[in-house]
């Protein structure tokens, strides 16, 4: 109760700095559009954004209200033309500053957030005003009613939250295509510095043999034994080349006996340990292949490894990799060791990945790639509890009839003139209770009808929070 009553007192002191922000903030919008000193505009912005983020953090911890925050994405960083200038409007400018900030007061004066968070700031200290009783004789209810008020204006809209969700989209697909065009500069490269050379080598050998052939046949039949082996070596270089772009393996066994096929290969002592009950699909599988052989690549080439552990599971509907060596550790995706190309890679499925790489070692990197394994949406959801299914059935059983038998059917009845009582409840009673009567069994089926069909839609949001809250996101 001191708790309650002690966010109550920092609600009430917040209302001094909201009445100072709010009158800096008149001042500000006078200045800006009458004066045209646009300046003043953003950082009054981030002012009020300021007092409502602290808003939020205090009703979570007061009321348990999750509000989230309702911004658009902020504009992205200007790039140069391909005159080097930065465009804005119909202005160029040498440097991307002024574009920057221009772009970013636009998205301030144009987010419907920040109009929201002002009339939240005018009407805010009157509705704490008014919920004044109700703080001194009930503060747990008087915060809850308090953090549904915050959550009108300060929670997210669906146009927000769709804005998040292209803007997250445009990302992953951005990387997803960087990381496209590095395999295929790499294979490029792989075909034009090896299996090329290799191939116009064999080219010139079986010329030269040709030209021996007539003249000197034991010297021909060395180049053509050879232009032979050669040829061997570029069908071996072709191969390499096609497991580096989708091992057959892998697509024929999945990704763990791709792995321990992987493990023979390699000049480490590579253990594998993989428990995956199902597949996951073919793009997760290959992103996860490329990352596991990059990390055995890497420890055996900047660690100084000399045995490699790795463990494939599933942890609910995320699949987790960890890949432990004992090299000399310091592993930094700064360094350029490849680990940012692996983190692009996993970010085009929203993965993330852990390193711990003390000097010294062991190296430890622990990848997860959230809702990746297809058995929780083939089926495998929790099951209702059997007293919530009983009731649903109940429900659905008897719910017709209050709704028609005692509600729809009298009120018909009363409008068209026709006295029959029959068994209908209300028309056994005096006249003035009859419409109330009917007004109840009306109210009361449709009840229980929302009440059948709400228990297994409340049941299957809070299966996916209690699946969402299994997800572990790395720091």
């Amino acid at each position: 109760m001191l708790r309650k009553f002690a966010h109550v007192l920092v609600l009430f002191a917040l209302i001094v700095v909201e009445l100072l922000v709010l009158a800096t903030s008149l001042l500000a919008v006078m200045l800006t559009f009458g004066l045209g000193m646009v300046f003043l505009f953003p950082p009054q912005v981030r002012m009020i954004r300021s007092v409502t983020r602290m808003t939020r953090r205090l009703v979570r911890e007061s009321s348990g209200v999750e509000i989230e925050a309702p911004y658009l994405p902020p504009p992205p960083a200007p790039q140069p033309q391909a005159d080097g200038f930065y465009r804005s409007n119909r202005t160029l400018y040498k440097t991307p500053r002024v574009p920057a900030w221009n772009d970013r007061w636009k998205w301030m004066l144009t987010d419907p957030a920040t109009w929201r968070e002002v009339l939240w700031l005018v009407l805010d200290p009157l509705v704490k005003l008014l919920l004044v009783p109700l703080f001194l004789l009930l503060p747990g209810r008087g915060l809850r009613v308090y953090g549904l008020w915050c959550e009108l204006l300060l929670a997210a809209t669906t146009a927000s939250r769709l804005a998040s969700q292209v803007s997250h989209l445009s990302k992953v697909r951005n990387l997803a295509v960087d990381t496209q065009a590095a395999e295929m500069r790499r294979i490029e490269r792989d075909l034009h510095d090896g299996t090329q050379a290799r191939l116009v080598a064999i080219g010139m050998t079986i010329g030269a043999a040709e030209q021996l052939l007539g003249d000197d046949p034991t010297a021909a039949r060395a180049l053509m034994s050879k232009a032979r082996d050669a040829s061997a070596e570029t069908l071996t270089e072709l191969r390499r080349i096609i497991r580096g772009i989708h091992p057959p393996v892998l697509a024929e066994r999945g990704l763990g006996d791709a792995v321990r096929a992987l493990a023979m290969d390699s000049t480490l002592r590579v253990t594998v340990d993989a428990d995956l009950p199902h597949r996951p699909e073919a793009p997760v599988e290959a992103a996860a292949y490329f990352a596991i052989s990059e990390l055995l690549a890497n420890a055996a080439r900047h660690g100084a490894a000399r045995a490699v552990l790795v463990d494939i599971s599933g942890n609910g509907p995320n699949l987790r990799i960890t890949v432990t060596d004992d090299g000399w550790g310091g592993a930094d995706p700064a360094k350029g060791s490849g680990l940012t190309g692996i983190e692009r890679r996993l970010a085009a499925f929203d993965g993330v990945m852990a390193i711990n790489s003390p000097p010294g070692g062991p190296t430890t990197v622990t990848m997860e790639l959230p809702w990746v394994l297809p058995e929780y949406w083939a089926g495998n959801l929790p099951k209702m509890p059997r007293w919530k299914a009983i009731t649903v059935v109940a429900l659905h059983a008897t719910a017709w009839c209050p709704l028609f038998p005692q509600g729809v059917v009298p009120a018909i009845f009363k409008l068209i003139g026709f006295d029959e009582e029959s068994w209908f409840l209300a028309m056994h009673l005096p006249g003035p209770w009859q419409w109330p009567v009917i007004a109840l069994m009306i109210a009361l089926g449709t009840a229980m009808y929302v009440l059948a069909v709400a228990l297994p839609t409340m049941h299957d949001k809070d299966g996916n929070a209690c699946r969402a809250g299994n997800r572990l996101w790395f720091a």
